[in-house]
């Protein structure tokens, strides 16, 4: 068996120290508090004398770095306004010119197109009246033959009626007085 006082004797904690976690211990207070200090001041001095500069002459450096990049933008951005501006006028100048020289192009076109209708008119209008001259002298040509035709037919009509002879005046006058003219 056992012995109850070997077992007890082994497994316990001596009574000069005291259990627990060692930042928890109230005896190391004061120079957990010392050494505390001292780092955090070492750290404050190194941020503030190492590490602050850096860092404000890095977030300078980025703001002068975006200030540049606005400025750029608003030159860029102005250049192409002005840009813009001047490929708008040039535009308008563009149009207007074109718009006279159509206008001009129209006017001559319809001066041409008058031109020739008149030239056109004054052709058909010579045409016609040569046509007119043409067909008055194919009906004077034509009532000439017919006069001729019907007067050759009265001399031979009389001529085979009555077996005489008629002058060629007197067929035409009688042809004439028969017609009403």
């Amino acid at each position: 068996m056992i012995d109850a006082g070997a077992i007890n004797a082994t497994t316990e904690q001596p009574a000069h120290e005291k259990g627990g976690f060692p930042p928890f211990k109230t005896e190391t207070f004061p120079s957990q508090i010392f050494w505390l200090a001292i780092t955090f001041a070492f750290l404050f001095v190194v941020l503030w004398r190492i590490a602050g500069p850096r860092i404000s002459s890095v977030i300078g450096m980025r703001r002068d770095k975006i200030n540049g990049d606005i400025a750029a933008a608003q030159k860029s951005r102005g250049d192409a306004e002005a840009a813009s501006a001047a490929y708008q006028t040039a535009l308008a100048a563009a149009r207007a010119r074109a718009q006279t020289l159509a206008e001009e192009n129209r006017k001559r076109l319809a001066a041409d197109i008058d031109k020739a209708k008149a030239d056109a008119e004054t052709q058909a209008h010579d045409a016609t009246a040569k046509a007119e001259d043409r067909i008055q002298s194919m009906r004077e040509q034509a009532k000439a033959s017919v006069a001729n035709a019907a007067r050759d037919a009265a001399i031979e009509i009389v001529a085979r009626l009555t077996g005489g002879s008629v002058s060629a005046e007197e067929a035409a006058a009688a042809v004439k007085s028969a017609s009403g003219g």
